[in-house]
């Protein structure tokens, strides 16, 4: 079963807001739906005002562009729309020419798992105009969820230390997708298991997880429910102690793991879910190897998150691995990504124009042209800068002067760099998958190592390092006289 599939659809074409559809129609109606465009996604900010955001989605994003065609029966369903006037609100001309659609776009993206930062292409899209705008909020969806999920549990992965993180949020996930989703990125950022079942089968993920409360609660005593446990599943044995009186549960899983022991079985640790983390490990942790039994790993988990993991972690805590659920999944502290998709270049008579979309907020100012990332690398393979620049526009010698976008007036040049990657590669060419996509644990090793180029600031949680990555010095030049015409062009009307 393939590591990047999205369950339960044939086709997620209509998937889509409707205004994609209705300017679809406007399209084919002029005879303008072949004209080529191109469209960039990018995030205006890093998730948790921290300092940088794993790109994460591109598995599930081919998968669900593979099987891109409207059915049907989403033909017929689009058949019954009616505009105000109780009129079909398509015609059926327009929707025999979906039914009939296939892809033939290129699209190039950056290999998932990378670190990315504010304004970088993330996912470039170019052909005919109806195709690029009706997969923008498809996309937008994947990339968006799957980023925030997998910088979240990255950034708590990096609080734990290198400590397993387990991924614990599916019944507090949003929804069953949701959840799923949320599974796999979490495991792209840096998790190593999942209690999700579903995302084990579908994704490959390894699972996690032992027994609960009520099972304890099933018994007359605490310690004939370990016993019992320990009968039913000897080689699965982490006994959760927090049922009735943390240090008393902690004494009777002793006694359970020293005879599973001398029958040669191995007993894996507690779990607490309670109570003062910090507290209770450091006891549980001396009881444990008084009793002989410091193999034993002490779970902790209880509505943790990257912040509460850090300040345990310096009350030398004892825990060493870490339950994480509805804080991850859910991705606390920021309920989406803002992801966008903008049209940046269209092509008229056979030549390409640049596109701009102004606003009085600077950050909501997109940048022009067909838009790729190349990333400068020292010799010992340490990140130095990125830079964001228009392959329609660069010179053979570009000076590799870049320009924050947020700050027009703040510039830095890119020296003494050993080598440089252009990040965005090919993912369809005509429509048809030509990248060769990797399987979960390869894009989660790939995700890791990635982390490990970048300056410790840049993961810092409290006014991280600000990692320079902006615009070619030609880009940004275009990018300030595109403006300025058409600011000054608005005074004149």
């Amino acid at each position: 079963m393939s590591h990047n599939m999205l369950p339960h659809y044939q086709s997620l074409a209509l998937f889509t807001d409707l205004y994609q559809l209705t300017m679809g129609y406007g399209y084919w109606k002029l005879g303008n739906a072949g004209q080529e465009a191109i469209f960039t996604l990018n995030i205006r900010d890093n998730p948790f005002e921290g300092g940088y955001t794993v790109c994460a989605g591109l598995g599930p994003m081919i998968e669900a562009l593979k099987n891109f065609r409207f059915e049907e029966d989403d033909i017929t369903y689009l058949a019954s729309l009616r505009g105000q006037d109780e009129i079909p609100l398509f015609p059926q001309d327009y929707l025999d020419y979906l039914g009939q659609l296939e892809l033939t776009c290129d699209i190039d993206a950056v290999p998932e798992g990378t670190v990315v930062f504010p304004h970088e292409p993330l996912v470039r899209v170019q052909g005919p105009i109806l195709e690029c705008q009706i997969l923008e909020t498809l996309l937008l969806n994947i990339i968006n969820f799957s980023s925030l999920i997998a910088t979240k549990a990255s950034r708590i992965c990096w609080a734990a230390k290198g400590e397993p993180v387990l991924e614990f949020g599916a019944r507090r996930a949003q929804g069953i997708d949701g959840g799923l989703s949320a599974s796999r990125a979490a495991y792209i950022g840096g998790c190593t298991g999942t209690s999700n079942l579903l995302a084990g089968k579908y994704y490959g993920i390894p699972v996690k997880g032992t027994h609960a409360h009520s099972w304890v609660m099933s018994f007359d005593s605490e310690a004939e429910a370990f016993q019992e446990y320990a009968d039913c599943m000897p080689q699965n044995c982490v006994f959760l102690v927090d049922t009735y009186n943390t240090v008393e549960g902690v004494r009777q899983a002793i006694i359970v793991a020293q005879k599973m022991k001398k029958k040669g079985q191995k007993p894996i640790g507690i779990r607490l879910d309670s109570g003062d983390l910090a507290y209770l490990s450091i006891i549980a942790r001396k009881m444990l190897d008084k009793a002989g039994l410091q193999e034993m790993s002490i779970v902790g988990s209880n509505d943790l998150d990257e912040f509460i993991i850090r300040s345990l972690k310096g009350q030398k805590c004892k825990v060493t691995v870490w339950g994480v659920g509805t804080n991850l999944v859910t991705a606390a502290g920021q309920s989406a990504l803002g992801g966008v998709y903008k049209m940046t270049a269209i092509k008229k008579e056979g030549q390409w124009f640049p596109k701009i979309k102004l606003s009085e907020q600077s950050v909501k100012i997109n940048t022009p042209g067909k838009l790729q990332l190349r990333r400068f690398f020292r010799k010992n393979g340490m990140v130095i800068a990125d830079a964001i620049y228009d392959e329609h526009q660069l010179n053979e010698k570009p000076s590799w002067k870049i320009f924050d976008p947020k700050d027009p007036l703040r510039s830095r040049k890119i020296q003494n760099y050993h080598h440089y990657q252009d990040l965005l590669v090919p993912i369809l060419r005509q429509g048809k998958v030509v990248y060769d996509t990797p399987d979960v644990h390869s894009v989660r090793s790939y995700s890791l190592e990635q982390k490990e180029k970048f300056h410790a600031g840049v993961k810092r949680f409290v006014h991280p390092h600000s990692y320079p990555a902006g615009l070619e010095e030609s880009l940004h030049q275009k990018k300030v006289d595109l403006i300025t015409q058409l600011r000054d062009a608005s005074l004149q009307t």
